[in-house]
């Protein structure tokens, strides 16, 4: 009786082992379901329900958000480079720690999704500065009924007629760049020819138009509401907050062209979920999750399937906008903006 108690203790403490062992691989299984994600501040709950939630539910994954504007956030990763699974970077700055070595080489064959870019996109890619996951371009905001007429160009800019009217981007923000190029195009140089020489006098003959400068969009909205501004050179996605319910607002993408931002995105060489991280990527870019993000945060899709009406794609960089907005070679900029910074600001902030 002893004997056969003692037998069925080894049997029960046998099983016992195995539940636990069983529970501590379900356990490890499931912190590889976790994800952190460094996302934009913008619509974050529309980003967890169209974009995350979506996610979560295929994978049987957790995702935790890390949001804020991308340049601090590619600060914060600089500083700390673990804790990030996979970061989401407006071009500038993707294309800076890609520089830097901050990222994986990502292993196209486990992104199957990248042969559905379109051919910026994959421009994009191919420099090494991440997956592009929306691309934005800068265009002219105006108010057609205190300017008095059409505006169609960004020399229109440059009318006297606007002097004390106009705002234009803060060098450091995302579209900040893209107007240096918009300047340099207006005095007919390229750029990169002689590293925004012509640029700075071209905003130099802009500047009386210029009353101030913004770093947000919500303060260009404020300006245009104040009667402060009556023109503004800004990123698509920002039109329909400043637009508001105003109907005199109008927003316009020259037809010489304009410039193109990619927002990116990254996997961190210290991410502690690599596999779970290119998952997150090939669906971000997938054309069922790039068209839900399109019509719900109104950013370009990346993805050439994407189909969209006319009054879905409103004023995103999509169909014939997508097709003249030109990039921009981010790596170019970043060596030059230490040099942009201090002339900006020696200029247009004194």
């Amino acid at each position: 009786m002893k004997k056969g108690f003692l037998l069925g203790s080894v049997v029960v403490a046998s099983m016992m082992m195995l539940t636990a062992c069983g529970g501590g691989e379900k356990a490890n299984s499931s912190d590889t379901k976790k994800l952190v994600v460094s996302t934009f501040g913008l619509s974050e709950d529309i980003v967890k329900s169209d974009i995350m939630a979506p996610f979560e539910k295929e994978f049987d994954a957790k995702v935790t958000l890390d949001v804020g504007n991308s340049g601090d956030r590619f600060n914060k990763l600089i500083s700390n480079p673990k804790g990030i699974d996979v970061i989401e970077l407006a071009q500038a700055n993707s294309a800076d720690g890609a520089s830097q070595g901050l990222f994986e080489k990502l292993d196209e064959t486990k992104i199957p999704n990248v042969k559905d870019l379109t051919s910026g996109a994959k421009e994009v890619f191919e420099s090494g500065a991440g997956v592009p996951i929306a691309v934005n371009s800068v265009g002219i905001v105006y108010d057609k009924e205190k300017v008095g007429k059409e505006i169609t160009d960004w020399s229109d800019l440059w009318d006297a007629a606007l002097k004390g009217k106009i705002s234009i981007p803060e060098i450091t923000t995302t579209a900040g760049p893209l107007m240096m190029y918009i300047a340099s195009e207006h005095a007919g140089v390229d750029i990169e020819k002689d590293n925004g020489k012509a640029a700075f006098k071209a905003l130099e003959e802009l500047k009386p138009n210029v009353v101030k400068t913004y770093s947000k969009s919500s303060d260009l909205a404020n300006m245009f509401q104040a009667g402060e501004i009556e023109a503004a050179v800004v990123m698509d996605f920002a039109y329909d907050i400043i637009k508001g319910d105003s109907d005199t607002i109008n927003y316009v993408v020259p037809e010489s062209g304009t410039y193109a931002n990619y927002n990116t995105v990254n996997i961190p060489k210290e991410a502690a979920n690599k596999e779970l991280a290119y998952s997150f990527i090939n669906n971000r870019i997938s054309e069922e999750s790039q068209k839900k993000k399109a019509l719900s945060l109104n950013e370009g899709p990346t993805n050439a399937k994407v189909e969209l009406s006319d009054e879905e794609a409103g004023n995103m960089t999509y169909g014939a906008i997508a097709d003249r907005a030109k990039t921009i070679d981010f790596d170019f900029v970043n060596g030059q903006m230490t040099d942009w910074i201090d002339r900006w600001n020696r200029l247009i902030n004194q």
